[in-house]
């Protein structure tokens, strides 16, 4: 009898943006492939990678990360100059970029990045189209969280 493997993709996060939530809407979610160095791609690994202040600058027809910060290891290379604030490029096909443009011409949207993570091999980034918050929008969403703790704390200690 031979057994047939079946293919499961795995997600691994290496960093995850929290702040964007609590700053913008997020209207829509891309998934996104990175184009890294080899040194980009080890402190990667090491888990050497922030992405908070980091957003999609599109220009040309492209895309790029703007912002993020990949530490280099130690152990590196010494011939390789380190950039960690280099701007990657983003590989996204025609369609869905033409689709980020068009968005992005509307008044207040932006492209900001909502996590970094390996799917199977590759590194990909999940970014995200948004609209900025007002302060009030910022308020009820922190009422909204503590009301639901509230709720999973008085429903925990109600039960029997």
């Amino acid at each position: 009898m031979i057994k047939i493997k079946t293919y499961k993709p795995t997600l691994t996060t290496v960093t995850y943006n929290k702040r964007v939530r609590y700053e913008y809407f997020i209207e829509q979610e891309l998934e996104s492939g990175l184009s890294l160095q080899g040194w980009e791609v080890k402190s990667l690994r090491s888990g050497k990678a922030n992405i908070s202040n980091s957003y999609v600058l599109l220009k040309d027809g492209e895309a790029y990360l703007f912002g993020a910060q990949f530490q280099p290891l130690a152990v590196a290379s010494s011939h390789v100059v380190y950039d960690p604030m280099r701007t990657r490029k983003l590989l996204i096909n025609k369609r869905e970029l033409d689709s980020l443009f068009g968005q992005v011409k509307q008044k207040g949207y932006t492209v900001v990045a909502l996590s970094l993570y390996w799917k199977n091999a590759w590194a990909k980034v999940k970014i995200g189209v948004a609209k900025g918050k007002k302060n009030y929008d910022k308020r009820l969403c922190i009422k909204e969280r503590e009301w639901q703790l509230d709720k999973a704390r008085t429903m925990k200690y109600s039960r029997p």
